[in-house]
Parts: C-alpha cells; structure tokens; sequence
C-alpha cells in the first residue's frame, strides 16, 4: 500500500518576545562558538539551511548549497509550502518552542475555549462558596489578612482570583492540606500557637502548656511546615487537641 504524503500547507512563524524588533535573524548554520545541532534520538546531526537543498541536515546535503539568511519581520516569518525544507529546518531549530512558535489559529482557539472553561468553571464554584470556605482561600491562597475584612470583600477577592488563575483556585479546592493549612492559620491568628525566637521555633501559648512544638528550618514558611507536622503520626493528635481549642475561642 503507497504511503500517504503529507499535504503541503503554508506556515507562519512568529517570535515569542512581547516586544518584537522590526527585524530579527535566527542562526541558520554551525559554528565553532554556537553550534547548530539536532539530536535524533541516537546523535546530534548538524543543520544548515540552504533553500537548494533537500534536506536541512548537512550530512545530506551537496557541495551546491545557497546559503540564505532566515529574518522575522515585525516578529512573523512566513514560510510557503513551496518552500518545505525551510518549513523543515524550523522544526528542527533549538530556537522552536521557546524563540519562535508556529501559528496555529485553530489549536491557538483551542486553547483559548480550555482557558475559558476553566475561568467560568472557577467563577461558578467560587460564586457558590460558603464563607467559611471563603475565609480559608483568603487565607491560605491569596494570605490575606481575614481579621480585618469584610465578608464581601473576602468574596470579591476570591471571585478575582478565580478569575485570574483559574487551574491554581480548582486545584486548592480539591488540596486535602487546605482546610490543614486554614487551622494553622487560625492557631497563630487566636495565640493558641506563637512564634519565638527570631519567628525559628513554634510554642504551645496554652495556659497549661508553654513547651516547643518544632523549629522552622530556615527559609521555610511556620504555617506550611506545622501544617506538614499535623499529617505525621504524632502531629495528628497534636492537631486535633488545638483544633477544639480553636472551636472553644470561636464560641
């Protein structure tokens, strides 16, 4: 059975910089300093681009190439499909997928539609949270200060979030350390937890109880590292005894 060719399509480039230059040429063959290689899966093949050859490995081509340079205007490139070994050669530059991508209308509307799904799937579930929840994401996500907001400003900057980091917001709603987190929030927040020496070592402020909980490594976050100390063995019981004390001063 023949194999099927691939249909030859035009192709634009465009350079991935926010700010473009009015033009900007891309390496189009080895040199000593910065060579221009591609690994194949067994070796690095060296490239070149010559518009008369064939392929844009050099292993491949002849002693005839036209060497040609490769400039972006305005940050595009406009590659032919009468032109298949440039169209080629791009695909196998190190520079693609982080100078220049290929522009794809479609995939780039594809992903356009993902992106809205997720903002509007956020929007939705952070429209229909209870407060209390509300509260735990101000704290733990965006580290607000809860104390002294207002319940509408709490949800306003949940909503703002969502809305702009949609994937981040879905995920901490389904994190089990969350609602870990928020307590560890809550603890230092009402001085049944306190920090000593320099913020390094966390203490019980109980009146029965003034000992050391755990120094906090350097350069690490109290609130994360003694919620990891709650999901040890040990920690869990330690938890849920602060915990009701928690629930006693919110009563």
């Amino acid at each position: 059975m023949a194999k099927k060719q691939a249909v030859l399509t035009d192709k634009v480039y465009r350079l991935k910089r926010r700010i473009t230059p009015l033009s900007y040429m891309i390496q189009t063959k080895s040199s000593k300093r910065k060579p221009l290689l591609y690994f194949d899966g067994q070796t690095n093949r060296e490239l070149r681009y010559a518009r008369n050859q064939k392929s844009p490995f050099l292993d491949e081509q002849d002693g005839n190439a036209v060497l040609e340079p490769i400039i972006f205007e305005d940050g595009l490139l406009f590659a032919p499909k009468t032109n298949p070994v440039l169209q080629e050669f791009l695909s196998y530059h190190p520079g693609f997928g982080n100078l220049f991508v290929e522009i794809d209308n479609e995939r780039d509307a594809a992903d356009e539609v993902e992106t809205l799904d997720y903002q509007l799937e956020a929007q939705l579930q952070a429209r229909d949270l209870p407060l209390e929840m509300v509260e735990t994401l101000c704290r733990v996500l965006i580290g607000s200060n809860t104390q002294k907001m207002t319940s509408a400003e709490m949800k306003r900057d949940v909503r703002v979030f969502a809305k702009n980091s949609p994937i981040e917001f879905l995920e901490a709603l389904n994190d089990p350390m969350l609602q870990v987190q928020n307590l560890c929030h809550q603890l230092f927040d009402d001085g049944v937890v306190i920090l000593k020496n320099n913020k390094r070592d966390i203490y019980y402020n109980l009146k029965s109880n003034k000992k050391k909980i755990m120094t906090v490594p350097f350069g690490e976050d109290p609130v994360f590292m003694l919620a990891s100390y709650f999901q040890t063995d040990e920690g869990i019981e330690v938890m849920k005894i602060l915990k009701n004390k928690v629930e006693d001063t919110d009563e």
